[in-house]
């Protein structure tokens, strides 16, 4: 097998997108299911393919890298993607969307992010990077008869190409001034001087700015509330996890690998971008009466909350952020399943003030749905509590105290619009009456509620995952 044993998930991505378009060119509306089902196969195929060959190592020289922290973030990405796929298929049957390209669009979408989190140089890297925006600007897109998905589509492709022209800047300067492209050369050229050159610094801040984009950390977070709202729902759901994870692990490798001796520079832009991102997040959310905006301005600050954990740089740090991100994912999963259970005869519900009553209209998915929004605020004793908690300990112990009071008040801020949702679910007025969900949703939102339960979630799951996490974040190092 040699390197191409590094590559099995990335491959069976691309032989699966290319074999499963073929089969939904020629067999055309018959095929969705089929297309559907392939493509989660071979997304659960992709999860764990890293870890079934177990292989370490680089290939194409250098380009691209397999160690623990690939595997288990690929993990991550491929159950996201899933999960995303699985709860799509209700929704695009009832708004007559049901198309075999939203699959295979979804395929192309994560084998970039496979890439980017394999890059080892910052050509693999762009490749990856672009992939991936390329199949989610069709995806925002995706229903082309609405003018508000139309318009999200739009405006997070114009956004992104300025996202990718300062990315594209900050990879020039950083070439022009180390003489390499390799992750390996950059680490070599800046560990041989002892006074880093301005250009580097500057190429770096370009760089995580046009990083910054990719997960919504604010000053670059204009687009998301926009294209949340304006993308179809099952869209919106797989945005705000997948994407954000693998953003956030490119940005890991860089700032432990080639950029790992120059915590000083790096570190101020992620502080920077931490701060911003929680206070946008938290008051931003504050004044918003849909959901779906609302869930754009938490992911805002919950990335902010993420970036709180790398800041401190080290191991502990991307333990930290891994961890977070974990926990994160499970929660955006099931509560974008509630979300897409909450229709009525009219369609989709979408403002808050319309959840009023649910919880004498369908008490589970009121129960479900609070114990997520519950663990995403930070109460203890839910999953989310503990969450932050390994977030925030790594940037306390490395003297960043300061930064975390700043993430504490916007807790303390996020946990009222959390807590407004809640008090509108159970003890609002009934607006109206809810339709019954599809039992593919509830299941999947109830594991992902279940799983939220620390009496039932750190027996059998926590320190598995934790050592595997222990596992990831140690090859980085």
């Amino acid at each position: 097998m040699g390197q191409f044993s590094y590559l099995a998930g990335e491959a069976v991505l691309a032989i699966s997108a290319l074999a499963l378009l073929m089969v939904g060119v020629f067999a055309g509306k018959r095929s969705v299911s089929i297309v559907r089902y392939g493509s989660i196969i071979a997304l659960l195929i992709f999860a764990f393919a890293g870890y079934v060959f177990n292989d370490q190592g680089t290939a194409f020289g250098g380009a691209f890298i397999a160690d623990s922290f690939g595997h288990y973030v690929k993990t991550l990405l491929g159950l996201t993607a899933a999960a995303a796929l699985w709860f799509s298929r209700s929704y695009f049957q009832r708004e007559k969307l049901d198309q075999f390209e939203y699959s295979i669009l979804l395929l192309f979408a994560v084998l970039g992010m496979g890439t980017m989190v394999s890059s080892g140089n910052l050509l693999s890297l762009y490749i990856g990077l672009e992939l991936q925006s390329l199949a989610l600007y069709v995806m925002a897109t995706f229903n082309r008869d609405s003018l508000r998905s139309s318009e999200a589509g739009l405006k997070y492709f114009v956004l992104g190409a300025l996202s990718s022209g300062l990315l594209l800047y900050g990879m020039s300067l950083i070439y022009g001034f180390t003489g390499s492209i390799a992750y390996d050369g950059i680490a070599q050229y800046l560990s041989g001087h002892e006074h880093v050159s301005g250009g580097v610094v500057a190429g770096l801040v370009f760089m995580l700015s046009g990083l910054a984009f990719k997960i919504s950390a604010a000053p670059f977070h204009m687009w998301t509330p926009d294209v949340y709202e304006g993308a179809p729902t099952p869209v919106t759901g797989f945005f705000a996890g997948a994407p954000k994870l693998a953003a956030l692990a490119l940005i890991t490798r860089l700032v432990t690998g080639p950029f790992g001796g120059i915590e000083q520079s790096w570190q101020q832009v992620l502080v920077a971008l931490a701060v911003l991102s929680m206070l946008v997040g938290a008051f931003g959310a504050l004044t918003q009466t849909n959901i779906k905006r609302l869930m754009a301005y938490s992911s805002i600050a919950n990335m902010g909350y993420a970036l709180v954990a790398l800041s401190a740089g080290g191991q502990a740090g991307v333990n930290g952020m891994l961890i977070f991100m974990s926990i994160y994912l499970v929660t955006i999963v099931g509560t974008f399943a509630c979300i897409l259970q909450m229709r009525t005869r009219d369609g989709m519900v979408e403002n808050i003030s319309d959840l009023g009553g649910l919880s004498k209209d369908n008490l589970p998915l009121a129960i479900i749905f609070s114990a997520l929004m519950f663990s995403v605020a930070g109460i203890p004793f839910f999953v989310g509590f503990f969450g932050k908690w390994f977030a925030f300990a790594p940037a306390f112990g490395s003297g960043l105290a300061w930064l975390v009071v700043v993430a504490l008040l916007a807790s303390v801020v996020g946990a009222f619009y959390y807590l407004r949702i809640i008090k509108t679910i159970w003890f609002d007025d009934q607006v109206q009456s809810f339709v019954k969900a599809p039992p593919s949703l509830a299941v999947l939102s109830s594991v992902s509620a279940l799983l939220l339960f620390p009496v039932l979630l750190l027996p059998f799951v926590a320190s598995p995952v934790l050592a595997l996490i222990e596992r990831a974040a140690s090859s980085l190092f």
